[in-house]
């Protein structure tokens, strides 16, 4: 998870304390035959990546990487889709991960994904069925795991017991996003540290569903200005809002819409509001959120400890945020078995 919550006037690192390490470098594959155009490509590739291109994992779908290799879109699983994959586990050690939840959920079913389901924070709050061969479990999408290929869950080693036995280390799943998971509460937000009238930066917590879209205004009136997703799970408005308090309009990717009101420009803090991303007769209202305190920030990021079975999360884990956020989004405790099968 990268912090970069400093304001405008202050430079932003390309990484910080808890963001977890992108792969190492990579094993170069050069070709003794092929000809100029193959070496042109490599060197655009490389040199697209120094300048700050997209990342081959979030090309769009159809586009075709050097040598030939069709790229996927970089996606959350959503919709109810099932998915074949394989499973494996870690431990966050009590972090919340990329994510920026200031830990585990409190019944430490949690996963890792790859970066093209990661999405670079598009997954973030969103849930999954996980089904193996002991049964299915119910996990929230708190982390990244950036050497897991598509497909492949890290999960907790909490999750992992409850669909096999962890002695396999490794094994075969099928899982789906959960549509319209029951929500703990209203929507809850935090604006970062850092944040002033002239940067704005938000957390949006209880969601259920994965979020499509963030959107901030001055009061109660004007012109709504379009937050951009952080792959740390915070939106972002470089140019700030204003004072406060601010309208904050939330849109996941099911189409669910709600505004809240009253939400203020407390940094640090976790306000709750009084509106349901959905199912509630509070949804819409735009009631001014409450105010919470935050607790201290961490000395020090939490490392993510690799499993002593075969598991590829030797990477570290990124811890929360500097101070952390309340609890996030628990979750149901576990889902039918039947629920992810074929």
């Amino acid at each position: 998870m990268t912090d970069a919550s400093a304001p405008p006037d202050a430079p932003q690192p390309a990484s910080g304390p808890g963001r977890r390490r992108a792969p190492g470098p990579g094993r170069s594959r050069w070709l003794a035959a092929g000809g100029v155009a193959v070496l042109a490509g490599v060197l655009g590739l490389t040199l697209a990546l120094r300048a700050g291109a997209t990342p081959a994992c979030a090309a769009p779908l159809g586009v075709v990487a050097p040598f030939g290799v069709a790229v996927p879109a970089a996606a959350p699983p959503v919709g109810g889709t099932v998915h074949k994959g394989k499973a494996t586990f870690y431990d966050s050690k009590g972090a919340g991960g990329n994510c920026s939840y200031p830990s585990a959920p409190a019944n430490r079913l949690y996963v890792a994904l790859g970066p093209s389901e990661y999405a670079a924070g598009a997954a973030c709050g969103g849930h999954l069925d996980v089904t193996g061969p002991k049964g299915t479990v119910r996990v929230l999408v708190m982390d990244q795991c950036p050497e897991c290929a598509p497909g492949h869950l890290d999960l907790s080693r909490e999750a992992f017991a409850r669909i096999a036995d962890p002695v396999q280390g490794v094994v075969s799943v099928s899982y789906r996003a959960v549509v319209d998971p029951p929500l703990p509460g209203p929507l809850a937000f935090r604006i970062k540290e850092g944040a002033s009238r002239y940067w704005f930066a938000v957390l949006v917590a209880d969601h259920g569903n994965p979020l499509r879209a963030v959107e901030v205004r001055q009061g109660d009136s004007g012109g709504w200005r379009a937050a951009d997703r952080q792959d740390y799970n915070y939106w972002l408005v470089e140019s700030g809002v204003g004072p406060g308090p601010f309208s904050i309009r939330v849109t996941d990717v099911h189409g669910h819409r709600v505004t809240a009101g009253g939400v203020r420009l407390t940094p640090g803090q976790v306000q709750r509001g009084t509106v349901r991303m959905y199912g509630g007769a509070t949804a819409g209202g735009g009631r001014p959120a409450t105010r919470s305190a935050s607790p201290r920030p961490s000395a020090s990021p939490s490392p993510r400890a690799s499993s002593p079975r075969p598991s590829p999360s030797a990477a570290p884990a990124s811890a929360g945020p500097s101070a952390p956020v309340a609890p996030v989004v628990p979750l149901a405790a576990e889902a039918p078995a039947a629920g992810c099968r074929n």
